[in-house]
């Protein structure tokens, strides 16, 4: 018998129908004369008909068992009977994108045992019979115990797709550096790319690619992002001086790493700029890649499509399906990117590859740029194109599907939306009288901690503490949920309507299941966002000799994967303290909800 029957039948449970549906489907027009039916029958040996109209979408059902009960009457007559006449309606179907959970509930719900399974146009793929849900149940209680079990092997399947999709995609900048003849770099970049399609292929082998639960697909992600940040590091380590001890090497490549794979954006880098221009670029590119491929990896593990439909901001008005959203925003950003670096070209920025570089920064919320060079000098055009861009990145992917899907008209504004212009415009205005700086410089720092890009002109160490804790705020509330922006995100403050009532023991069971999950989750991110940052903060201060002003403001840049630097860590600071903060940037990239998922599966 199988160690643990509960988790196997949970894991089979989360399985699709189109996996173990019967292909084998007798599909006939309603016009068809009832004879003819019955001798199909007999000659296919099937004990059921789905009846299609003149269009040929399923209308109806007839076994063997109808045509030999109505026929028999003496009213009806074989010869003159059509499948119409007899058939049984409505017809109840479910979507192939349904798992067999799915399809028992249905089966339960309307008193049936087969279910017709039809594909997006509507067109019947096959039949899952509720006998051989039943066969699978049985089967996967009653297996001898394997090496890996079906929930290890379905996170080990996904993630080795995961490592593969992302060795393809880091193939842009190593050739970016081979044609520049940037051997160093280009060295390390395919080295990166080769390690992760053999990891990815090699987890394929000992897994399957199959449907996970919450617990499951936050494990998924984690292990996505550590992964992808831990390969990661061979590139940095080719351009670290070798002169340092191994162990400073690593952890001050690892954390850069990390910086860009959760668009944390925090640089070791006196001056970024000073780097070959092929690793800059595979630097924001590594940002691009954790950004928007972490927001498809979230949207694929934790909303299936079934439920995409509920996903916060804004919604076109038609149904969104998984392929057509991802190939929409890829060609949406790829298309920002274009355009904000052909606007800085045009403003007089005159490298290309750097204008390409800053835009995938800005639009990934990445920043990576604060000590840099890069943006002295800039034009007030340039600022506000940098500000748009940064601002596109913080808003929901949905945002930009319903931009297109409504022909470039504007699109109705969601609350989260505007209240995330809300918070942005008063922040930007109290952080301009408090902080002393022009209104230029005030609105340029308020929108990149708001949309968590890092992106900064010097260090921010010598700000009020009042200026420093509007810019903290804006990186623990974030931007918009489904975007590339870090912190708690606006959505979640919505939760905090029903705080009384959770509160209130007699009201509390008024609330559904689900709202008090949500709220609970969003009250523990709340406090431990603050509470990381301060014991980080209170370290950072105690081994950097630094005020803990300065220190948390560091923790919160991190955390939150904010990225604004007041100048704290460096390239200097201790190996083991640097992976830890590598790690801390992940947990906020994961927002802190994954984590608590793994841990308390309860709230999943």
């Amino acid at each position: 018998m199988s160690t643990n029957p509960e988790k196997a039948v949970s894991y089979v449970l989360s399985k699709n129908v189109t996996e173990y549906m019967d292909k084998d489907v007798l599909i006939l027009d309603m016009d068809t004369l009832t004879r003819e039916a019955a001798t199909m029958l007999r000659h296919y040996e099937r004990d059921d008909i789905i009846v299609v109209d003149r269009e040929k979408l399923p209308v109806g059902i007839v076994t063997d068992e109808d045509i030999l009960s109505k026929v028999s009457d003496a009213t009806v007559y074989a010869e003159a009977t059509t499948l119409k006449q007899i058939m049984s309606k409505p017809l109840i179907t479910i979507s192939d994108k349904s798992t067999l959970q799915d399809a028992l509930y249905k089966m339960r719900d309307n008193n049936v045992r087969k279910l017709p399974i039809v594909s997006k146009k509507n067109h019947v793929i096959g039949i899952i019979f509720q006998s051989s849900i039943a066969n699978v149940i049985r089967d996967a209680t009653a297996v001898a115990p394997r090496l890996l079990s079906p929930p290890v092997k379905a996170v080990l399947g996904n993630l080795g797709f995961v490592l593969q999709f992302a060795g393809v995609l880091l193939l842009v900048p190593a050739i970016v550096a081979t044609l520049l003849e940037d051997t160093v770099a280009a060295t390390g970049m395919y080295l990166t790319t080769v390690l992760l399609l053999v990891t990815g292929f090699f987890l394929n082998s000992y897994g399957e690619k199959s449907s996970l639960n919450l617990q499951q697909a936050s494990i998924l992600v984690f292990s996505s992002l550590f992964l992808l940040s831990l390969f990661g590091t061979i590139p940095y380590l080719y351009v670290f001086p070798s002169d340092a001890p191994p162990a400073d090497v690593f952890a001050n490549a690892f954390f850069s790493s990390a910086a860009g794979f959760t668009t944390g954006g925090i640089s070791l880098f006196d001056e970024p700029e000073k780097l070959s221009q092929s690793f800059t670029f595979f630097r924001s590119y590594t940002q691009l890649v954790g950004g928007m491929s972490f927001i498809y990896l979230v949207i694929t593990a934790f909303y299936p499509e079934s439920k995409l439909q509920a996903m916060r901001g804004f919604i076109s008005g038609k149904t969104l399906h998984m392929k057509e959203l991802f190939l929409t925003i890829t060609v949406i950003f790829g298309i920002y990117i274009v355009i904000v670096a052909s606007l800085l070209y045009a403003f007089g920025e005159r490298d290309i590859i750097d204008n390409f570089s800053l835009a995938m920064s800005t639009l990934s919320t990445g920043g990576f740029t604060p000590t840099s060079t890069i943006l002295e000098g800039l034009l007030w055009q340039e600022y506000v194109v940098l500000m748009g861009a940064m601002i596109l990145g913080a808003l929901p992917f949905t945002f930009h599907y319903a931009f297109v899907r409504k022909k470039f008209l504007s699109p109705k504004l969601g609350k989260e939306v505007l209240t995330y212009f809300g918070i942005l415009g008063g922040a930007t205005i109290l952080f301009a009288i408090v902080s002393g700086l022009d209104p230029l410089q005030s609105a340029f720092y308020s929108v990149s901690a708001s949309t968590t890009a890092g992106l900064q002109m010097e260090s921010l160490a010598g700000l009020s503490g009042m200026a420093h804790t509007i810019l903290i705020m804006l990186m623990f509330i974030g931007g918009c949920g489904f975007s590339t922006a870090g912190g708690l995100k606006i959505f979640r403050l919505f939760h905090l309507r029903d705080i009384r009532a959770f509160l209130s023991k007699i009201r509390r069971c008024e609330l559904p299941n689900q709202s008090k999950k949500e709220l609970a989750s969003t009250l523990i991110i709340i406090a431990l966002f603050p509470t990381i940052s301060a014991i980080t903060g209170a370290h950072l201060a105690e081994i950097e000799d630094v005020p803990f002003q300065d220190a948390f403001f560091e923790a919160a840049g991190i955390i939150t994967t904010g990225g604004l630097s007041a100048g704290v860590i460096d390239s200097d600071t201790d190996p083991a303290t640097m992976v830890v903060l590598g790690f801390l940037m992940i947990f906020g990239r994961l927002e802190i909800i994954a984590i608590i998922y793994i841990f308390v599966p309860k709230l999943s």
